[in-house]
């Protein structure tokens, strides 16, 4: 049984633990900054909280209409090299935000830091494609995001003591700090195996290798899985709003909410993801995903009118369930784009699939606030509904980006 429970948290191979590694570190480095986001943007920046608003929708307009150039550069340069670069820039950028002051250099900096990252993010999911097998790479993905859930608590309790003491030299350390770590992220990302492709890209072909945009059981799996993505807004939004504003709890339950999911997903991550390593499998871990979304909204609905330990208990309960919707969704992400990407174009079908989450900060956090907080019961009525589209749509959509790419000749990636 120990060991068992040692398989869960530590990765087996030595690759997969210098990913973990490194998954730990970049994710103590952003999370450090962003948990103190607020706090230096309106003290050391000196914006108002509707610019800090205004300033993150446009990043995340900027970054969408960006993806799929950005995600192609990882086919164009390489993955690992354009991962490296992307990592210093993040570095150089950090180090530049204690320069930054006034509304417009705040947001041509947060465009530019949002793209960088965007960039990074597609070439490090290049790169986990070509670097494992098939039949752990879904494991490995696991493990890394596992580590990464571990980066964050650290980084925000790296930022939780800044903004304890602080001071003005205090908060402008946490973007300084978080530079410094992404330059070590940029080192270890540098020692990683080198890759070569294995099958050739054709950079204008289009008839042996077309396009990510043309396949379009794709982009409609990449914009249902961005929609079943949506948990995190509930997790992270929603249901502190409606804790808050619509139950009796205690806003203290809050931060054993955040534990708790925290804690889950360093445990079961991996767990959830077994058997998601073919289409199959990943719509399978979709079903599950879109059950528990719906019976989240269905139990915290009911919050609105219970009392005391009911209250509690129920939204606890909710909140479990909404972890696991985010556990079974990340696993069917990794499936379908390990099976479903061609891989003559593996950066430009990160592209596409980026897209669906760059949609969802920009629609979902508004929508769903709207509906818990001013529609009640029938809005999460709504709300489960829309999971449950995207959780049934994914079926045709897989299977019609499968027969694409049977049609133009695409193997799934090997290693």
């Amino acid at each position: 049984m120990a060991q068992h429970w040692w398989q869960r948290i530590i990765p087996p191979t030595k690759l997969e633990r210098d990913l973990a590694g490194q998954s730990v570190l970049s994710a103590f480095a952003t999370g450090a900054f962003l948990t103190g986001t607020a706090v230096f943007f309106t003290q050391i920046v000196g914006l108002s909280g509707a610019q800090v608003g205004l300033g993150m929708s446009v990043a995340a307009l900027v970054t969408l209409s960006l993806s799929i150039p950005l995600g192609r550069l990882a086919d164009k340069v390489g993955a690992k090299r354009l991962w490296v670069i992307s990592a210093l820039l993040e570095a150089a950028l950090y180090f530049s935000w204690p320069l930054i002051s006034g509304f417009l250099l705040f947001v041509v900096m947060l465009s530019v830091l949002a793209s960088v990252e965007t960039a990074g993010r597609s070439a490090r999911n290049v790169y986990r494609i070509e670097v494992f097998p098939r039949e752990t790479r879904v494991r490995a993905m696991a493990f890394q995001r596992s580590a990464r859930n571990v980066g964050y608590t650290l980084g925000a309790g790296a930022s939780g003591v800044a903004l304890g003491i602080g001071t003005h030299e205090a908060i402008l350390a946490v973007p300084i700090l978080t530079g410094g770590l992404l330059l070590l992220n940029a080192l270890m990302i540098g020692f990683l195996p080198d890759l070569r492709r294995q099958v050739p890209v054709h950079g204008d072909d289009h008839h042996l290798s077309p396009g990510a945009f043309r396949n379009k059981g794709f982009v409609v799996l990449g914009i249902c899985n961005g929609v079943l993505s949506s948990n995190q807004v509930l997790l992270n939004v929603v249901v502190p709003l409606w804790l808050v504003e619509r139950t009796d709890a205690p806003q203290v339950l809050l931060a054993w909410l955040f534990g708790t999911n925290t804690v889950l997903a360093v445990l079961l991550q991996v767990r959830a993801s077994r058997g998601a390593e073919t289409v199959n499998g990943a719509l399978r871990a979709v079903r599950w995903s879109g059950w528990a979304f719906v019976l989240s909204c269905v139990v915290l609905s009911v919050t609105h009118e219970t009392v005391g330990w009911v209250s509690i208990v129920l939204i606890w309960v909710g909140h479990i369930t909404i972890t696991g919707a985010e556990l079974w969704q990340s696993a069917s992400d990794w499936g379908f784009t390990s099976e479903l990407s061609d891989p003559r174009r593996l950066g430009d079908y990160q592209g596409v699939w980026g897209m669906g989450y760059q949609i969802e900060p920009i629609v979902f956090p508004a929508l769903y606030t709207f509906l818990a907080l001013s529609w009640g019961a029938p809005g999460w009525v709504v709300i489960a509904a829309i999971g449950v589209t995207a959780a049934v749509v994914s079926h045709p959509a897989a299977r019609a980006a499968e027969r694409h790419l049977e049609r133009h000749g695409a193997a799934p990636v090997a290693a």
